[in-house]
């Protein structure tokens, strides 16, 4: 196991002791896994980003702290801040990435995150020019998932 996985089972286990929120400092942590403080800054940013569902707080300076708080988003919020997080272009890799880490947040059924998929799929585009298909595959992800946050989706199953 690298530094770097070390270093987050640290901090994943430091937040399931402390219910959901750990106070850290950057130092210690350097200090402990003999790195650099930048390597915690590293694992911090790319590990435990909003994306994953964790918000954080750092006070730098001596008595400076990094707070790592595990948060729960409701699904609306997940989908919004999803949509949020896909640019003007979106390859197939990514829109298949991100369906799964919905249906994993409860933020979107299967069913659904299907039919997402199926719409920006190769071959429901192959007709698109190959310059603009990702850009015309974030337009449709993007609707798509509006259209699913949108207040009472899940509870009109019908088109009417």
């Amino acid at each position: 196991m690298g530094t770097s996985d070390r270093i987050a089972r640290f901090i994943l286990d430091a937040l399931e002791s402390a219910d959901g929120t750990a106070e850290l400092q950057r130092s210690s942590l350097a200090d402990r896994f003999g790195c650099v403080p930048s390597q915690i800054n590293y694992v911090i940013a790319t590990r435990f980003s909003p994306e994953r569902g964790y918000m954080v707080e750092s006070r730098r300076g001596g008595g400076g702290y990094i707070r790592i708080t595990r948060v729960q988003p409701d699904a609306s919020q997940f989908i919004m801040h999803t949509v949020n997080a896909v640019g003007r272009e979106l390859d197939k890799p990514t829109a298949d990435a991100l369906l799964h880490n919905a249906v994993n947040a409860g933020a979107l059924e299967v069913p659904f995150a299907r039919l997402i998929a199926a719409a920006v799929s190769e071959r429901a585009l192959h007709a698109v020019p190959v310059e603009i298909r990702k850009t015309v595959r974030s337009s449709i992800f993007k609707q798509m998932l509006l259209t699913t946050a949108s207040d009472g989706f899940f509870e009109r199953r019908s088109l009417q």
